[in-house]
């Protein structure tokens, strides 16, 4: 029985078994790293169906990860932590997401733009200062995301860089279970301070405070939603956008494309996160009862991975080669946050953050190229959220 593949051919494409899994059985038996035998998803369809259907839950307590992951011990086989929504059902699924949704709209998104063309400035402009070569992940993709999430939630500049240092145990494949519940903890202190009284930058109060002074969650359900908030939105931001970066460097193309025709940039950014979705693993599923998929019979409590990297490349559903990154082509329906009732809650920012930066970074350094060869570029294959360790670039 195949076990989840974790080996890429090529840097931008999932690993080749998904793909064929898909064209011959996109509904598959497939080993878990704990011997249990599941499943794994990997049509356009089928992911949009078991995202949608109420009779698979994301309850932390039935989840197994696909890959073998030490470090989601203190998250998978126990009830979810309060706050920690990815891992819950309605109807309290519903209640937390309900207090945060009005935070992320689109319209919400826009109100942050000019503070974030500044902070981009503000980078770009040390790039250039230090330049003519930066590894655009430090220098620009990871303080980007940190600084605006940070920001959004009340962080005080002060606990950025520890902040950081425990997101990546949180994500690491190589973290093991007292790695990540020891990050845990510490995020959990900062959040909760930070709940308890902390302020921005510029002396209003984040996310975290006002959820605080509104009094409908309790204190330890704002912190729960503190870390995810805050470790999701910086990893997949950092990720999405650093790759991002790394492809379009390595399709002159279609970089030439947007350099063109800078009104592309929307559709461009839906594009790229169809073609990368840095969610690589997968997202857990487990049926409640059992049921019939795909003409197969699911048991309660069989494991299912719904592999979000294979149903973004369904020929089925993303025509005129879905393998090939095309600024222009129609994303509709692209599920690279996921889909249903568990859609990414941050997604809006994630797109503001990449139709801010790309611009302004193509802009600013109009001979941005690689500064090593592209098969040099670290993967972060290691990591739960896919993008690159360092890329190194100059201009």
């Amino acid at each position: 029985m195949p076990a989840h593949p974790t080996v890429r051919d090529r840097p931008f494409d999932p690993p080749r078994e998904l793909m064929e899994w898909q064209a011959d059985e996109p509904l598959r038996r497939m080993r878990y790293p704990d011997g249990h035998i599941g499943w794994v998803v990997t049509s356009h369809e089928l992911t949009r169906t078991v995202l949608t259907d109420p009779r698979f839950s994301a309850r932390s307590e039935f989840k197994r990860a696909p890959v073998h992951r030490p470090g989601t011990e203190p998250f998978f086989g126990v009830p979810a932590a309060p706050g920690w929504l990815v891992d819950m059902d309605p109807p309290e699924h519903t209640r937390l997401r309900q207090q945060l949704a009005g935070q992320f709209t689109a319209r919400r998104m826009k109100e942050l733009s000019p503070r974030l063309v500044a902070i981009t400035d503000e980078l770009l402009s040390g790039m250039e200062r230090g330049g003519p070569g930066a590894d655009l992940v430090e220098a620009f993709a990871l303080p980007l995301a940190s600084q605006v999430i940070c920001e959004l939630l009340g962080v005080p500049s002060t606990d950025r860089a520890e902040f950081q240092r425990n997101s990546r145990a949180l994500f690491s494949l190589r973290s093991t279970a007292a790695d990540t519940a020891a990050a845990l903890e510490r995020l959990y202190a900062t959040v909760r301070g930070i709940a308890a009284g902390g302020a921005t930058a510029g002396g209003t109060p984040g996310l975290l405070r006002a959820l605080a002074e509104d009094g409908t969650l309790d204190t330890e359900e704002i912190a729960g939603v503190g870390v995810l908030l805050l470790t999701a939105g910086h990893d997949s931001t950092t990720g999405s956008l650093a790759l991002s970066v790394f492809a379009l460097l390595s399709h002159p193309a279609e970089l030439a494309r947007l350099r063109g025709d800078p009104s592309l940039v929307d559709n461009a950014v839906e594009e790229l996160l169809r073609y990368l979705t840095v969610f690589h693993y997968g997202v857990p599923r487990t049926p409640l009862e059992d049921l019939e998929l795909a003409g197969r019979t699911l048991r309660a409590g069989d494991s299912i991975t719904v592999s979000l990297s294979a149903a973004n490349r369904d020929p089925h559903w993303f025509a005129h080669g879905a393998d090939r990154l095309d600024l222009t082509r129609r994303t509709t329906g692209h599920v690279a946050f996921g889909h249903g009732i568990h859609q990414c809650l941050g997604q809006n920012l994630v797109r503001m953050q990449m139709r801010t930066a790309l611009p302004m970074l193509l802009r600013r350094f109009p001979t941005l190229a690689l500064a090593v060869p592209a098969e040099e570029v670290r993967l972060a294959t290691d990591m739960s959220v896919y993008g690159v360790h360092r890329l190194p670039v100059t201009w």
